[in-house]
């Protein structure tokens, strides 16, 4: 539980800096590299928000969630498979953000690909403890 809880605060950090700039009302340098990144054209997009409510906000708190579940949660019996359901519920959503970057802006955001990468590992890992939780649940 701990590389999850890990993963979590770097969330959580990758998520605060993208909602930072989400609000950013000026151009910036940050992540403009020619004409294949830029995160304030991602940030910024109709996309980056979801009823009104910032991606990034939905992310840190996504993420501030699996930190709780990995820390003050992590000894009851169902917490390895609710992170493992949040970070496969995350990751789905962070890979429809990445197909929106590629396929219908044409430019990629590295804080959003930042995030990606933790969540996956996240899901990955909270993968691997559901599975060893329920083996050692089944052996009781």
């Amino acid at each position: 539980m701990s590389l999850v809880a890990i993963l979590a605060v770097g969330g959580i950090v990758v998520s605060s800096v993208s909602l930072q700039h989400h609000y950013g009302t000026s151009k910036t340098k940050f992540c403009d590299i020619g004409n294949t990144f830029n995160c304030d054209i991602v940030n910024r997009s109709e996309y980056s928000s979801v009823l009104g409510i910032p991606v990034a906000l939905i992310g840190m708190l996504g993420y501030a969630a699996v930190l709780g579940l990995a820390t003050v949660y992590r000894e009851r019996r169902e917490t390895p498979s609710l992170i493992f359901a949040g970070a496969a519920a995350g990751l789905a959503f962070a890979s429809y953000l990445t197909y929106i970057e590629g396929r219908v802006l044409g430019v990629w955001c590295i804080m959003c690909l930042s995030s990606l990468a933790l969540i996956s590992g996240i899901a990955l890992v909270s993968g691997v403890l559901w599975v060893k939780s329920r083996s050692a649940n089944s052996n009781n």
